[in-house]
């Protein structure tokens, strides 16, 4: 977990892109839900700042989040999950949906800490029906629908499935009903995984890993997304590339 409330710490992946191929893995119920904020200067990637400005890295923000929640409607749609974005601040609700694609359903976080709201958000994403719970942050730019569909493969027996990231944290967790208890621990530090396993383990939770993600957290870490796009796995946040190319801001 970091502090702007998104999930993991960068490391890298490879990641494919989204298309009909991932309709092999069908889902009767599910739920993928995106926890993000609003793209407002001094409330995201407050780590970029410096060397960008704060408004400069709500820009870059903005243009990461667009490339997340359509990357995720699509992996929603080919594996039959109900799309779903958590936001933060809650009264921003509107703002988000008049650019989020239409197959979101927006709820407002609920909770003290980030701990407290991904269990918010689980157990939400099961009352309205989900059999099965995918929580991921807004900041993972590669993060494919591969991925995704390994995770949900993973559940068939792992009762928790997750993408761990080399920060210590993860970029994906999956679950297969609400768990009270599991993310009942610090997430700013760098045994997040570490800690969110022990709470399973101590629920009586088997646990699963697949593979890992990249998160941007601090203007060091785009260049795990020129290493992605150089070796051609960047797919999934055109509008993220185009405005780093556009405003020259790549380390």
């Amino acid at each position: 977990m970091t502090r702007d409330g998104v999930l993991g710490r960068p490391t890298t992946q490879r990641s494919g892109e989204a298309g009909p191929e991932l309709g092999a893995l069908r889902r009767a119920s599910g739920a993928i839900v995106v926890f993000a904020k609003a793209p407002r200067a001094g409330l995201v990637k407050t780590r970029m700042s410096p060397p960008f400005s704060a408004e400069r890295a709500a820009e870059l923000y903005l243009h990461l989040l667009d490339d997340v929640l359509a990357a995720t409607a699509e992996f929603a749609r080919a594996l039959h999950l109900e799309a779903v974005v958590t936001l933060h601040p809650p009264d921003a609700a509107r703002e988000l949906a008049a650019r989020a694609p239409p197959s979101f359903r927006i709820v407002g976080q609920r909770g003290r800490d980030l701990g407290e709201r991904m269990t918010w958000a689980a157990a939400e994403a099961a009352a309205m029906g989900a059999e099965r719970v995918l929580l991921r942050g807004s900041d993972s730019p590669v993060l494919g629908g591969d991925l995704v569909e390994s995770a949900l493969a993973g559940l068939e027996s792992a009762d928790v499935v997750i993408s761990p990231d080399q920060g210590g944290g993860y970029g994906l967790i999956g679950m297969r009903r609400p768990a009270p208890g599991l993310f009942a621990h610090a997430m700013s530090t760098t045994s997040v995984l570490e800690d969110t396993q022990a709470n399973a383990h101590a629920l009586g939770l088997s646990t699963s890993l697949v593979a890992p993600s990249f998160d941007l957290d601090s203007a060091l870490d785009l260049r795990h997304l020129a290493e992605a796009r150089e070796a051609g796995e960047a797919v999934l946040c055109p509008r993220l590339v185009g405005y780093l190319d556009e405003n020259d801001l790549w380390p």
